[in-house]
């Protein structure tokens, strides 16, 4: 197996690769944030490669078609040696909407609900104790006090190792910290979507709290594959093509950032995903970025971010670049 460099994820004694594997299209199709149909078998060598090549952690979600991604995983992880497993991450307080597999989902941060869910991933997983768990987006049914207290009540009874939040701004990782130590943050972020770095990041830095970054080939756009055609054929139940990145004018913006990102990927010998995502690596305060794909081949064209640095130069020209195309929105530069 491949060697990565880690990090220590803040403060919750895991040392991270830089890249973790991301499985939330692996859900499959048929529901309101699928990616279109996936493949099983297609998954479970994906996740297999990115274990092959180095990466020590996966992330997905009990929401991901509805418990099907963390099934994915279990059957993917389930051949591997044991000293070789890589660290499982998930989230729980999203659910199904009882309305349809197409209508908005429920955020629930009830104790109950929390714990049934976490025994529900337990299950599919094939695990007795989950490596980070981690409440998907903030709760409309219970407050932060409330619903943290029950994390870090999972976490003392040795149910989860350690505990995160996803999503959640600055105040609420305030209130949060009160209650107990945020162990890691899960924001978006990417060269699209780049306010994380003026805020959440560096409160994460301030507090030794881990950051894992996802999204940061933004959904696929930064990969150099996608044009106004392309996302004109996405599947029906592909959520992008419902997102405003995809859309007119805010596609076009992004896809002449993408442009920029050539030299700089011909300078490196890299893919323009490398480069993508190791800008996301560079910023103080981030730990990990969590890359997913669809197919094994995919993890060769990402997996050399892991170890590329983007020098002054390329920094400079991608903060050049973000304001001549008008692409997104927040810090352009590392600090």
């Amino acid at each position: 197996m491949a060697q990565l460099q880690t990090r220590a994820l803040g403060s919750t004694g895991m040392e991270i690769t830089r890249l973790g594997f991301g499985s939330w299209a692996i859900g499959g199709g048929g529901w309101v944030y699928a990616w279109g149909p996936q493949d099983d078998d297609d998954s479970v060598a994906t996740i297999r490669r990115s274990v092959e090549l180095g990466v020590n952690w996966v992330d997905t979600a009990a929401i991901y078609g509805f418990g099907h991604s963390e099934e994915v995983v279990a059957r993917a992880l389930r051949d591997i040696p044991e000293a070789d497993r890589p660290f499982v991450f998930t989230k729980c307080g999203v659910l199904p909407n009882p309305a349809g597999a197409m209508e908005p989902n429920v955020r629930s941060g009830l104790a109950a609900s929390i714990r049934a869910e976490l025994e529900a991933s337990l299950r599919r997983l094939g695990v007795e104790r989950i490596d980070l768990y981690q409440v998907h987006w903030p709760p409309t049914d219970a407050s932060v006090e409330e619903y943290w207290s029950t994390m870090l009540e999972l976490q003392s009874e040795g149910k989860v190792r350690a505990v995160g939040l996803s999503n959640h701004s600055v105040e609420l990782l305030e209130r949060a910290e009160l209650v107990g130590h945020v162990g890691s943050l899960q924001p978006p972020f990417s060269l699209v979507k780049r306010s994380a770095a003026g805020d959440v990041i560096p409160w994460c830095a301030l507090h030794g709290t881990g950051v894992i970054v996802y999204s940061p080939m933004q959904a696929g756009l930064l990969t150099g594959a996608f044009s106004a055609e392309r996302v004109a054929g996405l599947p029906a139940d592909d959520w992008r093509r419902r997102d405003v990145e995809f859309q007119s004018p805010r596609l076009e913006a992004n896809l002449a950032l993408v442009e920029a990102l050539r030299p700089i990927a011909e300078k490196h010998e890299v893919t323009l995903a490398a480069v993508a995502i190791a800008w996301t690596l560079g910023f103080p305060g981030v730990t990990g970025a969590i890359v997913g794909s669809r197919r094994a081949d995919q993890i060769d064209g990402w997996i050399e971010a892991a170890s590329l640095d983007l020098d002054v130069d390329d920094l400079s020209a991608i903060a050049k670049a973000i304001v001549t195309t008008g692409a997104g929105e927040g810090p352009s530069l590392p600090a």
